[in-house]
């Protein structure tokens, strides 16, 4: 029993319960609700909370299951007060009997419901029995990502049960609205009124602010006056990441000198709002850096492992540097709100979604929102609130008209996002995360890029969205405070009124050890193998075998060698694909995918377990409030040439930051001073590098390094701040390969090449010829004639390149699949890894890199034969699947044919690490 409230008390019934399946669809008619007695011989004991899944026999079960336990209650325990049953969450249909008698049912699986059973209960033992249904089909209720095509279905009384004891009048509600201007706070209130006689004019009620034990400010009024209360306060103390300051709030209830309630909850004074391009925290300018996290866990599922696990989270989050989490598709778990509370930080929330876009969806989304504001009003961690996330529920579910041509849609989103602004006024709305927007306070985009692959792409893009922020919005017709629209507005057409840009979802996968993934029994979790995963990528199940049974134990000898790889090929993409967000201004924000690994999606910045991964310290060190940001013009270079850098220092700060910039590479360097603002981006004058001349192939390293001083003295080098508190460095560091300058081939060789290729290969001294004869020692096609099939056949070697469009042709020897050549969720899945003497000196890592920038292969070969073929790059996606090689050697009985996917047809003598790959390829031929 709970007493700390001297009018209030509480009974926990988390604990022991029994349990039974009733697939028949029998229980209520053989009367389970009534009496132990009717319980089937298999039920068995729980402990509550509970989900059904967590149990691998009951893993793939739906429909009904049933929950009982006994109460003890004392007869001055329930006195004359309301006796209700609380539930956190319970998914998804439930019913509810105490003693036999039937007192309530609700539908949802994420908020919390309370049943008043203060006529059912009595002094002695209560028997409370609880029905759960949950359907085999979800498509029109909100489930997030249970089930197919994403993780385990949660089912059941997942989050706490307790009795609370209330007196006959008492407060139901009190809402807290902050105004920073005026350094007060709204308090409305409602109350239920008891069956006593006392008139509202005699009953008092009084808000208090409490600090530190003190009362900082008060209020009252009578009920009768109805009127909100105002806590008017002499020194406000906002609440902030950085300084997380929260009052208690009490609620008293008093007539004639009597106290008849105390209602007691927390808040914080904080405000958020958008301002042009940016977006304000307490009126001051802040750049929200998220992380999407999802709360799953290995064992419980939805249920966290234990009770400090929200405070670790958070903790990591910003130790990694984030000041905000993006709840994703699903509310956040009290608790984890109240942590936030707590430790600081920001968060983004959003209901659970449907699949499909019915009267019925429509009406549970709603109704879920509608619980979720008032659940968690108060939280001043709370500062954005999502409706739909991509269109899932209204518009994405298979033969339905998307919500960028659906007006139908468009205009039930614009009044579902003035119904949630009515409902709360104090926060940010987001109306269909990342997809088509039709009223928003974010102008959000989900990008999935991955680089070097992509980094072009990525930085055409994000160009692109910045200045064409209508292309985001399916209309304009809410978009546009104009009071005169035009009837036929221009949806791709730009607005002052255009909401912040945030990237609000991206990130490159990076996977962990999968020996590390164990299940209870010690063999495979039970995620690994879901009948749902029919994405090969997407399929843990094999994982080991798929290893073993291509090249991919020869080139790492481990999967854990091979992790190390993946960790490193990933923070190498997110390093640049953040950069170039970070460095962009215009940008308000960002959310990263994702804080940890979720079943079989690794692409997390901590595995499953919440464990680090080996990246963990250097992404620490590119997402501070203080980050330098470099780019070259180029990674590649000829010996003996010119590079130039470009370094940006992003201060997210709200003080000015004084100090110099230093770059080096080699032995060559320089220093120019700096002053940034707060809250700003400064992009230097690029530097021109000198770059060496070498013998051989080799990677070096330019580094940029920020030594400064904060307004207040603070210093910001990095070894002095490691001797006094271990924070951050601010420094930057690009590969440049530099490649030799390509001297006049002196081989006695004839090469069979057409096009521009020709004339390249004849200017590097190559003797070259169009006519494919028995002379020709080396052949260089984008298309395998028969003519080329004979000429392998006689003995030949062929080199196959992409065609004019950077496509590889099928033939009798390869069948190819083309690779997204923009952006790509399995791209950004991907591994592109090599082990290969063609590669000596250019490839400084497993994985490719940034050797070859503006390079990539844009198709691989996927009849892959190790008898035949020697892999000299490979490619795999997520879980070792859709094994392939953008460049690999076959051996025929006579003959030899190479695949080589890189676009070599126009860089020889452009491209210094393809001409050098070229050049290998001839020597190859000739050596053999």
């Amino acid at each position: 029993m709970n007493r700390g409230n001297p009018v209030r008390d509480s009974r926990s019934l988390d604990g022991a319960w029994t349990f039974a399946l009733d697939p028949n669809d029998v229980g209520l008619e053989e009367g389970w609700h009534e009496g132990a007695e009717a319980w089937p011989a298999d039920a068995k004991a729980v402990d509550v909370p509970h989900t059904w899944q967590e149990d691998e026999e009951q893993r793939e079960y739906t429909g009904t299951a049933w929950y009982r336990r006994t109460v003890h209650l004392e007869e001055d325990e329930i006195g004359d007060r309301r006796t209700v049953v609380e539930f956190g969450a319970v998914d998804y249909e439930t019913t509810v009997w105490v003693n036999g008698q039937t007192v309530g049912d609700n539908r949802g699986g994420y908020l919390p419901f309370e049943l008043d059973v203060t006529e059912a209960v009595t002094a002695g033992e209560n028997s409370i029995v609880v029905s759960v249904f949950d359907p085999d089909d979800l498509s029109e209720i909100p489930h997030g990502k249970q089930g197919d095509p994403w993780y385990t279905r949660v089912s059941g009384i997942w989050q706490s049960v307790s009795l609370r004891f209330r007196p006959t009048t008492h407060v139901t509600r009190a809402s807290v609205t902050p105004d920073l201007e005026t350094d007060s706070a709204f308090v409305d209130i409602e109350i239920e009124s008891g069956a006593d006689e006392r008139e509202p004019g005699d009953v008092h009620v009084e808000a208090r602010a409490v600090r530190n034990g003190e009362a900082v400010a008060i209020d009252s009024r009578t009920v009768a006056e109805e009127t909100d209360l105002l806590l008017a306060f002499d020194d406000a103390q906002y609440w902030s990441p950085d300084s997380p300051v929260l009052y208690d709030l009490e609620v008293t209830l008093t007539a004639g000198g009597e106290t008849i309630d105390r209602y007691e909850d927390s808040f914080g004074m904080r405000s958020i709002e958008r301002d042009g391009d940016q977006f304000l925290l307490n009126g001051e300018p802040i750049r929200l850096r998220g992380v999407l996290e999802q709360g799953y866990y290995p064992e419980t599922l939805y249920r966290p492992p234990d009770p400090e696990q929200f405070d670790r989270e958070i903790a990591v989050a910003k130790e990694l540097g984030f000041n905000l989490v993006r709840k994703h598709v699903k509310p956040a778990h009290p608790e984890f709100l109240r942590s936030a509370d707590r430790n600081g930080i920001l968060v983004w929330e959003e209901p659970a979604n449907p699949l499909r876009d019915t009267d019925r969806s429509r009406d549970e989304v709603k109704t879920q929102l509608r619980d979720l504001v008032e659940r968690d009003y108060n939280r001043p961690s709370v500062v954005v609130w999502s409706l739909y996330n991509e269109e899932w529920g209204i518009g994405h579910y298979d033969t339905e008209e998307t919500l960028w041509t659906d007006e139908t849609k468009q205009t039930y989103l614009a009044s579902l996002v003035q119904s949630v602004r009515e409902w709360d006024a104090t926060r940010l709305v987001c109306d269909n995360s990342g997809w088509a927007h039709v009223d928003t306070d974010v102008n959000d985009y989900h990008r999935y890029y991955v680089s070097p692959d992509r980094a072009t792409e990525w930085d055409e893009c994000l160009t692109h969205l910045l200045h064409h922020r209508g292309d985001n919005f399916a209309t304009r017709r809410w978009a546009d405070p104009d009071p005169d629209p035009d009837p036929n507005p221009d949806p791709d057409s730009d607005s002052e009124s255009d909401p912040p840009v945030m990237i609000s979802e991206f990130g490159t996968w990076a996977m962990s050890d999968p020996t590390a993934n164990v299940g209870r029994d010690g063999g495979d979790p039970h995620w690994y193998s879901h009948d749902f995963l029919v994405d090969r990528m997407k399929r843990p199940s094999g994982v080991e075998e798929r290893f073993t049974d291509t090249d991919l134990e020869d080139v790492f000898g481990s999967l854990d060698a091979l992790s190390e790889c993946w960790c490193d090929r990933a923070m190498t993409s997110i390093e640049h694909v953040l950069g170039e967000i970070r460095k962009r201004d215009e940008i308000a924000g960002f959310v990263m995918t994702q804080l940890s690994d979720v079943e079989w999606e690794f692409n997390g910045l901590l595995d499953y377990a919440r464990n680090e991964k080996s990246f963990h310290d250097d992404f620490a060190a590119i997402n501070d409030d203080v980050v330098v940001v470099t780019a070259l013009d180029s990674h590649v270079s000829w010996g003996g040439e010119n590079r130039h850098l470009e370094v940006s220092i992003v201060n997210d700060t709200g003080d000015p930051i004084d100090g110099d910039v230093e770059w080096r590479f080699g032995d060559a360097g320089g220093r120019r001073s700096v002053t940034i603002p707060p809250h700003s981006v400064e992009t230097l004058e690029p530097v021109e590098i000198a770059i060496p001349s070498v013998e051989t192939a080799r990677t070096e390293s330019v580094v940029a390094r920020l030594e400064s001083v904060t307004s207040t003295g603070e210093t910001l080098d990095r070894d002095r701040e490691r001797e006094r508190d271990h924070e951050l460095e601010r420094k930057a560091t690009e590969p440049v390969t530099v490649v030799p300058q390509q001297r006049r081939a002196t081989a006695d060789v004839t090469i069979f090449a057409r096009g521009v290729l020709a004339a390249r290969l004849a200017e590097l001294g190559f003797d070259v010829t169009h006519t494919l004869t028995d002379d020709v020692n080396l052949a260089f096609t984008a298309n395998v004639t028969d003519r080329v099939t004979n000429f392998v056949a006689d003995g030949g070697t062929v080199v196959q390149v992409p065609d004019r469009r950077g496509e590889m042709a099928a033939n009798e020897f390869f069948e190819f699949r083309s690779l997204p050549p923009t952006e790509s969720w399995t791209m950004a899945a991907s591994l592109l890894y090599q082990n290969s003497t063609l590669l000596d000196g250019i490839c400084s890592t497993p994985h490719l890199g940034w050797e070859f920038e503006d390079a990539y292969p844009r198709s691989v070969v996927t009849n892959v034969n190790l008898t035949t073929d020697t892999v000299h790059v490979g490619y795999v996606e997520g879980w070792l699947a859709e094994w392939s090689s953008p460049l690999l050697e076959r051996t025929t009985e006579n003959g030899r044919i190479v695949a080589c996917a890189f676009p070599v047809r126009t860089a020889v003598l452009s491209h210094p690490v393809l001409t050098t790959l070229v050049i290998r390829l001839i020597g190859r031929s000739i050596d053999d």
